[in-house]
């Protein structure tokens, strides 16, 4: 087997982790804080990736700890608005609305750079947005609040890919990972000292079994293998495995914590998943599929 289909397989192996870490953090924050569990989550990773990434560590310098510094920003707020959805929400129904973060980001460089993005992105998100309406919206068109937190979350991880983007292009963007979960850490630590009255130390073997497969396999493995499957498979190809994230979230689900699949989720998840594939389309694809032979629409970093 070679070092593409390995990769291919891991990254697979990868997303079902992300889709575990839904049931695992639900459970695991069930009866404590979602900032304390951020908290051993974020220090955690920061531990581990700076032993995967320690030669990168060496290399460190004020311009790669600033980037990843204020990288940190978005990605606390999305991991940690998701955290506090999946406490509110189911963590099936969570799985689906955090996948809607795949069509958020070329709308967010639309509303950023001011250029229209491609038909296919409208119709993703249409597709995704009558997802989220099927599955968020209950009787009376009340709106769960958990909901609106996982949502709230996905914005600000589109954000914090939008930046990777863009940082990309200045400094090593390996570099930045321990520096960004440190900061996440420094973050989240004073969050807890500010808002949380219980034990920094739970005496809670599920809290501490769900800190440590969040920090090694939802944080430290995939950030160490997308890293490196990237160098022998495509962005387009590892998108697309990465839509497999809310089908496992949703099967572990069912499986771990007993949640119901019901037709409204499965309706709803399916309008989301197809958003989010139409969203990943080639264009030369999606334009034999509908149709189209308008030219494509250069955004900014498209240009480079």
């Amino acid at each position: 087997m070679g070092k593409k289909n390995i990769f291919l397989v891991l990254l697979i192996i990868g997303t079902a982790f992300w889709g575990l870490s839904f049931s695992i953090t639900k459970l695991s924050i069930s009866n404590h804080s979602p900032q304390l569990f951020l908290l051993y989550r974020f220090i955690g990773a920061t531990l581990v990736l700076a032993v995967v990434f320690r030669k990168k560590m060496k290399q460190l310098n004020y311009k790669s700890i600033l980037s990843g510094a204020l990288l940190a920003i978005p990605l606390m707020l999305g991991i940690g608005l998701q955290t506090l959805g999946i406490k509110l929400t189911s963590a099936s129904q969570a799985a689906f609305l955090a996948g809607t973060t795949v069509v958020i980001v070329p709308l967010l460089k639309m509303a950023l750079y001011k250029k229209l993005p491609h038909l296919k992105i409208w119709v993703a998100a249409g597709l995704s947005l009558t997802g989220l309406f099927i599955i968020s919206v209950k009787n009376g068109f009340a709106i769960n609040v958990g909901d609106l937190f996982t949502i709230g979350g996905a914005i600000g991880f589109a954000y914090y890919l939008f930046r990777v983007e863009e940082e990309a292009a200045k400094v090593d963007i390996v570099a930045t990972i321990v520096p960004m979960f440190a900061t996440c850490a420094l973050l989240t630590f004073g969050a807890v000292i500010w808002s949380t009255e219980e034990s920094l130390v739970p005496a809670d073997n599920t809290f501490w079994l769900g800190v440590i497969f969040c920090s090694l396999f939802s944080t430290a493995y995939m950030y160490s293998v997308s890293n490196v499957a990237q160098q022998y498979i495509s962005a387009e190809r590892v998108a697309v495995i990465y839509l497999l994230e809310p089908i496992f979230g949703a099967f572990a689900a069912a499986y771990l914590i007993g949640e119901v699949i019901t037709w409204q989720l499965l309706i709803g998840g399916l309008f989301i998943f197809a958003g989010m594939g139409i969203s990943e389309l080639k264009l030369k694809a999606f334009r034999n599929l509908f149709g189209q032979t308008a030219k494509p629409v250069t955004t900014h970093l498209n240009e480079h």
